[in-house]
This record gives C-alpha cells, sequence and structure tokens, in this order.
C-alpha cells in the first residue's frame, strides 16, 4: 500500500521497502545524498540499512565513521539483531596518541593536516575495497576539520565528483550540530532526506521523514512517520487516495437484524463512511460490532480499532448478548486492535488501517471512537485533512467504515461533539436518549445518507439479552430528540408496553 510514484530511471533499494516507495523507487544509482536529522532521529540506523541491502545484492560497500568507534557502530547494530557481516567499517576517530603534548601542531593550523590525512585516509580504503555503496558519519567531524565553509564546500564538491567517477553511491549523515542550516552542501547534495524527532507532553516520542529535495525524481512529499523497532525503521508512508484511485464494487452490508437496515433503507453502502454518534452507553459500538458479526457471518473480514475499550471488554459486552467472538479472532475473518494512544502516531494509524482494507481485504471498518482518537492526537492540527483521505482510501477500496463518535452530556439539546466529522461521513446515525413513564429510553434515527432512500422516522431501540431489538417509529411522541418528549396520545409503543 506504499503510495510509490513509479520514475522511469533506474534505482537502489534503501533497504528499507516502504521508504523506497516514497522516494519513488529508491536512490538513482551513482549520486550523493544528505540524510540530515538531530541526534538519536535513526540517522545511523537508516545508512546502515542502506548498507546492508548492498551486501545482500553482493555489493562492496564501506562505512566511514568518524566521530563513533567500530565497537560502537557494531553495538548499534547487534541491538537490531545484525551481524553487519559483508559491511566493512572504516574508523577515522583521532588516537590516544594524538592526545600527547608532542603530538600538537604549532606551525601549521589543525584543519591544514587534519583534513589532508583524514581525506587521504578516506581516499585510500576506497581505492582498495572498491565499494558501491558508502556511508560518511558524519559530517560535522569534516565540517569542524574544514575551518572555513569556502574549503568545506570545495571539499565535499571535490569527494562528490570523486565518488560518482568511481560508480558509488554515497550517504552522508549530518546531525545538525556544526550549525542549523547548511545550504553549501545541500546545494551540492542530489538528494536530501530529513529525519524529525519530537516528544509530546506524554507519551514515547514521535519520529517523522521527509525528502527535502530529490533531482529528477518523482517522490512523496510530506512528512512521513517511522519507527526504530529491534529490526529497523519502520516507515509509514502518508496516505494518498489519488494513487489508488479505482472503482469499488457497490452493494450494501447488512446488519442481521432487519429492522435497523428497513431504518437505514437497507443496510450501509460499501465504500462508504458511517458515523455513529451520541450520548456515552447509547448503543453505539454495539450496533457498530453488531455489523462487523454480520460481514463475518456472510465469510468476510472485518477489522475494530478499539481506544476506549479493551479486547476483554468487548468479549465480555458481546457475550451479554449472546455473541461469542473467541472463534472469530481465531478464525482471522475478525481482527480486534486495542490501540495505546500514548504509543500512537497518526500516519502509523492511518497507515494499519488502510493496511486492513488494501492487503487483507477487510469489507467493514469500525473506529471506536473518534474521541479516543482525537485524545491520541491532541497536537495534530489536520486530523481531520488525514481522516478525509483515509476515508476516501477505504472507500476506493470497496470498504465500509463506522465512526463512532461519543457527545459530550447524558440528555438534553445541549449535547456536543468534541470532533465534527458529520460533514465527512456519508451517513450518519443518531443515538438519544429520553424520558418515558418514569424510565430511561433511547432513541435511533438516521439523519442523512448520501448513497440512497432511508427512513425519516424516530424508532426506539433496545439492547436485550438476545441482542439488539429496534421497535417501531415513535409515532406519539414530539420532542424526542430533545431528550424530554411530550406524548401526544394513542397507543404506546409496544416496547414501551412490554416495559410497563
Amino acid at each position: 500500500m506504499s503510495p510509490s510514484i513509479p520514475n522511469a530511471g533506474p534505482t537502489i533499494s534503501s533497504g528499507v521497502p516502504a521508504f523506497d516507495g516514497v522516494l519513488g523507487g529508491g536512490f538513482t544509482p551513482h549520486r550523493f545524498y544528505m540524510v540530515q536529522g538531530v541526534p538519536g532521529s535513526g540517522k545511523t540506523t537508516l545508512a546502515l540499512q542502506f548498507l546492508m541491502e548492498g551486501v545482500r545484492l553482493g555489493e562492496s560497500v564501506l562505512y566511514v565513521t568518524l566521530s563513533e568507534t567500530e565497537e560502537e557502530i557494531r553495538s548499534i547494530a547487534a541491538s537490531h539483531g545484525w551481524t553487519l557481516d559483508g559491511v566493512q567499517i572504516l574508523e577515522v576517530v583521532p588516537s590516544e596518541d594524538s592526545l600527547a603534548p608532542e603530538e600538537q601542531y604549532t606551525v601549521f593550523q589543525p584543519d591544514e593536516v587534519e583534513l589532508s590525512e583524514t581525506t587521504k585516509a578516506i581516499l585510500t580504503e576506497v581505492e582498495t575495497r572498491k565499494p558501491t555503496r558508502v556511508a560518511f558519519d558524519s559530517l560535522s567531524e569534516l565540517r569542524l576539520l574544514a575551518g572555513s565553509p569556502l574549503r568545506y564546500r570545495r571539499q565535499m564538491l571535490g569527494m562528490k565528483q570523486y565518488f560518482a567517477g568511481r560508480k558509488c553511491t554515497v550517504l552522508v549523515l549530518d546531525d545538525f550540530t556544526g550549525t542549523d542550516d547548511d545550504p553549501q552542501l545541500q546545494s551540492i547534495a542530489h538528494g536530501i532526506v530529513e529525519l524529525d524527532q519530537a516528544t509530546p507532553l506524554y507519551g514515547s516520542e514521535r519520529r517523522r521523514l521527509r525528502v527535502v529535495k530529490y533531482r529528477g525524481m518523482r517522490y512523496v512529499g510530506g512528512y512521513h512517520d517511522f519507527r526504530i523497532r529491534r529490526g529497523g525503521l519502520e516507515v509509514f508512508p502518508r496516505l494518498v487516495a489519488a494513487t489508488h484511485r479505482r472503482i469499488a464494487q457497490g452493494g450494501e452490508l447488512t446488519s442481521g437484524v432487519p429492522a435497523l437496515d428497513e431504518l437505514l433503507g437497507g443496510g450501509l453502502e460499501r465504500g462508504t463512511s458511517t458515523l455513529l454518534s451520541g450520548a456515552p452507553g447509547t448503543g453505539k459500538s454495539t450496533i457498530a460490532a453488531q455489523f462487523a458479526l454480520a460481514a463475518v457471518a456472510r465469510g468476510e473480514r472485518a477489522a475494530l480499532y478499539l481506544f476506549d475499550e479493551s479486547i476483554a471488554t468487548l468479549r465480555k459486552r458481546l457475550s451479554g448478548i449472546g455473541v461469542a467472538i473467541d472463534g472469530l479472532l481465531d478464525s482471522q475473518r475478525l481482527t480486534v486492535q486495542q490501540i495505546d494512544p500514548a504509543e500512537l502516531a497518526a500516519g502509523e494509524f492511518m497507515h494499519v488501517v488502510g493496511q486492513a482494507a488494501a492487503r487483507d481485504g477487510a469489507s467493514l471498518i469500525v473506529i471506536d471512537s473518534l474521541n479516543g482518537l482525537v485524545n491520541a492526537m491532541p497536537h495534530d492540527k489536520l486530523l481531520n485533512v488525514q481522516l478525509h483521505e483515509l476515508l476516501t482510501f477505504l472507500g476506493q477500496c470497496g470498504a465500509a467504515t463506522i465512526l463512532v463518535n461519543v457527545q459530550r452530556g447524558l440528555i438534553g439539546s445541549s449535547l456536543e461533539s468534541p470532533v465534527d466529522a458529520s460533514y465527512l461521513a456519508d451517513t450518519v446515525l443518531l443515538l438519544r436518549y429520553f424520558e418515558s413513564q418514569g424510565s430511561v429510553r433511547s432513541a435511533i434515527s438516521v439523519l442523512k445518507k448520501r448513497s440512497g432512500r432511508h427512513e425519516r422516522a424516530i424508532r426506539e431501540f433496545e439492547i436485550g439479552d438476545k441482542g439488539l431489538h429496534v421497535g417501531p417509529p415513535l409515532l406519539n411522541f414530539h420532542g424526542v430528540l430533545t431528550g424530554v418528549p411530550r406524548y401526544v396520545g394513542g397507543d404506546l409503543p409496544r416496547m414501551q408496553q412490554d416495559a410497563r
């Protein structure tokens, strides 16, 4: 599901397949690239994956470290379960002898001697080992050795031309410790990748990357979330629905509750989104689960993403209406994933949900709830834009999406929603409490359905030990949606007669 944009020229893999999709296929060979980011953002890990991919293809590769020892590099690799077999490491760091007083320069400036010696050591190794992939870690050391911006630029330009003449693809890492902005090298590099790391007010750090420039290639712009796991970088490309346009199959998804399907005009249309909105406890999650169970009963796949309750709570709640889901989970036709809000980035969640439809073929996606999603990503101001992109993508995959939205408050006309997603949804179901005959009842109605006709009636809704029950229209009440209706006469609805 990577939103790769194919390019005509040949490319080589970065070692991270999803990142290759962001680059439009990979790196153009025999070019000079810069990977920049703050310390800890994942630059070394990406460079090692790039070199190990070359080893896998039988290439000669070289890792040049100017700030860390070979032992430290191998320790980093070991933390990912790598051995670095086949990766040649050139350690160009000052030795203990350089600290002795007699080794200090007095006639010449240190940069005049050390830069020449460092460059000579690197080029000698390149001539001997003839690598096709080289990674430099890091530019901060070379920048300090150069002394002046002019000398630094000339040195980098000379290295670029040198490696290009030897058919070598080069990654240089820059950790921003020397300067906040480095136009000297940015103008020389064929491509620039920026790795970013931020720490929210609560929870683990969030990492993302973007391609700043890439000459002659069509790449996927913008920020893409990623994680550093054991085994390397895991990139979650930004969803681009426009690159996955296709005509989804029509048809309706029924709930297995005839009265509910009748209220919806036959069911939910495939490829559309539905918003279940209402106060806490009105039955929104149970309705969403009912549609998922009905899809699984037809032999289809359904995926539920829970923010507000655990899988154990879902299992217990459904068992209360006579449904056991253990067998469905074992069959893998029903997927239930509990989301930890403190550990999730928006892009990662969108990617995981998109994979459920595009790769696994789920016909129904349930996000329960939007409130949990908003609370998990309070600083993602463009969440509605991302949500729109996700719903469009899922619709093009032919999957129906149900969004659960919990309104603030319980009864009355002043209920509010923390996020307004009604304009995004194709269908909106509203569930409300109302008072009648000394008890609190629940009502359900369909406010809109873009894909076809639906009932305008307000029906009573009830959850019992035998499942969901939707009663006849509440014809004898006025003001049900206010929460305090007025009885206008006639026989009570059958459900309320049973309650008496």
